[in-house]
């Protein structure tokens, strides 16, 4: 096929030329040779599984912009002559947020600090606050056009930018010059679909209006990038060093025993910490290559980021995918990874391995939580009812691992964008924990270092409205010839300390073991039910149940408030969900029809709820509590709490309805599946002012599930209406509180 050139013009006015040729893909092979030399990325996936990952390949050299951040300091810098055609149109997006303080264009670089957040933001608004994802939105913006699905920024997303959505206290040390975001803009991209057996080479030319020169010269022109060089400097060269002592044995085992004292409070449903092991790393290229062959993942990268840093990376999980036309239902996917056990020796030992992992309740309930999390994060951004499972711990095999994976989709409400939704799944709870705040917060007083690029994403935004990104899992970061692994597990109340230990240095050894196979060299499932349960649609009538109403969503710091906001959304009702803490003055000019209590970690106390059912009592506004919800009630009216000798999360409970209004009719013989997430909890002999409407009796005294007091328009629920283990009878739940209310 001769070449072709396709002429377009961006939103922000600027002309782009993109020219397509075919090519040869043994090309791709010494842009990764050349990549160890000069900035640049290569992306791959070696697996095919239907209707979630398909077999590509593609990347880029010499990128003729690079945009970085140092915290809340976001830098531009041209890389190169035709990055200085460019740099005014980052400049312009750039000062929309801050006045430059650094450099100008004819500098070739362009610095702005990014303002500290100010004002009040409600959990829906959170993604629009002031943090280096606007500068990157405005970007975007200038950019756009939906023609085109090459052109983007790709690089690499750092863990800390999380703090920036998520505040959290910061106890380890950091280095200021450490960065915590690296994308580039390549102007050149090879892409080789290998299901088509096809390889095209995209180069691009730029022509900017004189407008975003900022001259006052009447005779300023366009600029364009037509007959500059493409090539930018070389990077300083890799050199092999002395790698620093691995972990000291037992030293992961006992963050684990501290971590199972949080569950039994009730501070963590689970926690994903991880610790550091190290290798020699003389070639990324050569690391790169043959990780791809002996590790085939559905995100295989390798990025040159400049300064003496490498990423070079086989991760099993997808972050959060966007596609679609922006503002026309883009749909957003994840795949959470949760549940590991090793290979066997051949197919008759990885059958024997799959059941066992299937069959391991620990198992169940790790990925249970994860998706229950992960539902949670697209209920914020996602049409009501368009979050659903397509997958339910199906089967991925891997080189030295088999995993369960459940696969999410949900569609982008039209107010929303790709960076919406990248940013209110950040971090994935399969490498943080839930609730996720308080996951974060342990990781941060827990690991003894920063995360840097660990836990973060790597991958593309795409200037059409597209997103495609991947954990930065299974991933070595490489600098001053030195590969830092971080490896964690997914810890629970049953987790096994040695066990886990165990576990994490299997999950570091495919990386360390292609290390050392390039250091000699140098020296002389069967698949899982996939069908999740299903939310019958309740009976609708006299319209929507929740049709004109205001709810008002107390967060309490939870991972799943954002379903349950979503369950509402569902029957028509506006929600409106704050952190708790707020001013009391809001509700009166919220004026909510209902307030629900989310359920949390911790315990009542440390969200102060008296305080705040003090002033619902004096407004005399209906409540609705979950889970914390429920305990917190129970304690406003002199009830009396007690901790679980074992607590119960992400597992199912047999709920049996014993009256009220609420649950009745739910189950055959009065019973139905709830899911539990809790540690704290009360006897019915122990709830006071309250009528008991559902038990669970699992144990030598039957747990309270339920309470109401329909008189002050007060009901509570300690299972999770909103997690897939209740999915029967959840948003059943939810409709008839809606209709109770009115």
């Amino acid at each position: 096929m001769d070449a072709s050139s396709t002429p377009y013009r961006t939103a922000g006015g600027i002309s782009v030329r993109r020219r397509t040729t075919p090519c040869d893909p043994a090309s791709l092979t010494d842009l990764v040779a050349a990549v160890e030399h000069r900035r640049g990325g290569v992306l791959s996936s070696g697996m095919e599984y239907p209707g979630r990952y398909s077999r590509w390949h593609l990347g880029y050299i010499d990128p003729c912009l690079e945009v970085a951040a140092r915290g809340r300091r976001v830098t531009a810098t041209a890389l190169n002559e035709r990055g200085r055609v460019l740099l005014p149109v980052i400049a312009h997006a750039l000062r929309e947020h801050a006045p430059a303080t650094v450099g100008g264009t004819a500098d070739g670089v362009v610095e702005v600090e990014i303002p500290e957040p100010e004002g009040f933001f409600t959990e829906e608004q959170r993604s629009r606050q002031p943090s280096v994802f606007s500068a990157l939105r405005s970007i975007v913006a200038l950019f756009f056009a939906d023609e085109d699905p090459h052109l983007g920024l790709y690089g690499a997303f750092g863990y800390d930018l999380a703090f920036q959505f998520e505040p959290i206290e910061q106890v380890l040390e950091r280095d200021p010059a450490d960065r915590d975001l690296v994308l580039h803009l390549p102007d050149a991209v090879i892409v080789r679909d290998r299901k088509r057996e096809t390889c095209y080479r995209y180069t691009y030319e730029f022509t900017v209006p004189a407008d975003y020169t900022n001259t006052a010269s009447d005779t300023a022109a366009d600029a364009s990038t037509d007959g500059l060089p493409r090539t930018t400097e070389d990077t300083p060269a890799v050199v092999a060093a002395e790698v620093p002592p691995q972990p000291e044995p037992g030293s992961y085992a006992r963050i684990v025993a501290e971590a199972k004292e949080r569950f039994v409070r009730g501070d963590l449903f689970e926690v994903v910490p991880g610790h550091r092991t190290y290798g020699v790393c003389e070639s990324p290229a050569r690391f790169y290559e043959h990780l791809r062959e002996r590790n085939p993942a559905p995100f295989e990268f390798f990025f040159n980021l400049g300064e003496g840093e490498y990423l070079v990376g086989a991760s099993p999980e997808m972050f959060v995918r966007v596609s679609g036309k922006p503002g026309q239902g883009q749909r957003v996917e994840t795949c959470p990874i949760s549940g590991t056990i090793k290979r066997g020796a051949d197919a008759l030992g990885d059958a024997e391995n799959i059941r066992e992992l299937l069959s391991s309740a620990k198992e169940e309930s790790e990925l249970t939580m994860c998706t229950d999390v992960d539902r949670n994060d697209k209920s914020r951004v996602c049409e009501p009812g368009s979050v659903r499972v397509i997958g339910r711990r199906q089967i991925e095999m891997y080189s030295r691992l088999i995993h369960t994976v459940d696969h999410i989709e949900g569609t982008l409400r039209p107010e929303f964008d790709a960076l919406d939704a990248f940013l209110t799944h950040m971090w994935a709870v399969t490498v943080t924990g839930a609730p996720k705040t308080w996951a974060m917060r342990f990781i941060e007083q827990h690991e003894s270092t920063p995360r840097r690029w660990y836990g973060g994403a790597v991958g593309v935004i795409g200037f059409d409205g597209s997103m495609n990104t991947g954990l930065t899992l299974r991933t070595a970061h490489i600098a001053n010839g030195v590969a830092t692994v971080r490896v964690g597990a997914t810890l629970l109340y049953d987790s096994d300390p040695d066990a886990e230990e165990r576990e994490t240095f299997l999950k570091a050894r495919a990386l360390l073991e292609t290390l050392a196979l390039d250091d000699e060299a140098r020296n002389g499932t069967a698949a899982a039910d996939r069908a999740a349960a299903e939310v019958d649609e309740p009976t609708r009538a006299e319209g929507p149940a929740g049709a004109g109403m205001k709810v008002l969503l107390v967060d309490h710091e939870d991972s799943f408030v954002n379903t349950l906001a979503d369950y509402v959304r569902r029957h028509g009702a506006e929600v409106t969900t704050v952190r708790h803490g707020f001013d009391p003055a809001l509700l009166d000019e919220l004026a909510p029809d209902l307030v629900v209590l989310s359920p949390g970690p911790g315990l009542p106390v440390d969200f102060h709820t008296d305080r705040l059912l003090d002033e619902l009592d004096r407004r005399g506004l209906p409540v609705f509590g979950v889970c914390l919800g429920l305990q917190a009630m129970v304690e406003h009216a002199d009830g009396e709490l007690l901790t679980l000798d074992e607590p119960v999360h992400g597992k199912p409970g047999r709920v049996r309805v014993t009256g009220g209004e609420l649950l009745d009719g739910l189950g055959e013989d009065a019973a139905f599946t709830g899911a539990r997430y809790h540690s704290t909890y009360t006897t019915p002999d122990r709830v006071k002012n309250y009528a008991v409407t559902a038990v669970v009796e699992d144990g030598p005294e039957p747990v309270v599930m339920a309470i109401e007091d329909p008189h002050a328009r007060r009901w509570a629920v300690q299972f999770h209406p909103e997690s897939i283990l209740t999915a029967a009878v959840g948003e059943g739940i939810i409709e008839r509180l809606l209709r109770m209310v009115r």
